[in-house]
């Protein structure tokens, strides 16, 4: 089931043209796939403690429409693929007032070891909650697709 993380626009979030600067959704993606994990019972502060850290190894954004000062945003963040090594993340950012899609958006992150940085298989202790992410994510395609 994806995860909606509401943002509200800030000035500082838009640039000289008064829209949102094309940066901010980076960010705002980030926001949505803390929240995304978190509501799977992991932190990110858990995963670094135990010796665990999730960088970014690629980011698409695909921008439809602006956002501007003052207007309220959702990201809707779904997990999208998982494996031991990485996991794939997509987001769509829209207007919550007006329903407006405003970006779409991807993300890959691997598993590495916070010391050595080297990729590593992620523990069952995460894996198995990131697996049950996965099918909460193919039970609602599902259901969505026979709607």
């Amino acid at each position: 089931m994806p995860i909606i993380t509401e943002h509200h626009v800030s000035f500082y979030d838009t640039d000289a043209m008064a829209v949102v600067h094309h940066a901010n959704y980076i960010r705002w993606f980030e926001e949505g796939r803390v929240e995304y994990l978190r509501k799977y019972g992991i932190t990110l502060e858990d995963l670094m403690e135990d010796g665990y850290v999730f960088p970014i190894t690629e980011v698409r954004a695909r921008y439809l429409a602006p956002g501007r000062f003052d207007d309220t945003v959702c990201i809707e963040t779904r997990g999208s693929q998982l494996t031991k090594a990485k996991m794939a993340f997509t987001y769509r950012v829209f207007n919550k007032a007006t329903g407006t899609l405003m970006v779409r958006g991807f993300t890959q992150n691997v598993f590495t070891h916070r010391d050595t940085g080297k990729i590593c298989r992620l523990p069952a202790k995460y894996y198995t909650k990131l697996a049950l992410a996965m099918e909460d994510e193919s039970d609602w395609l599902e259901t969505e697709a026979d709607e």
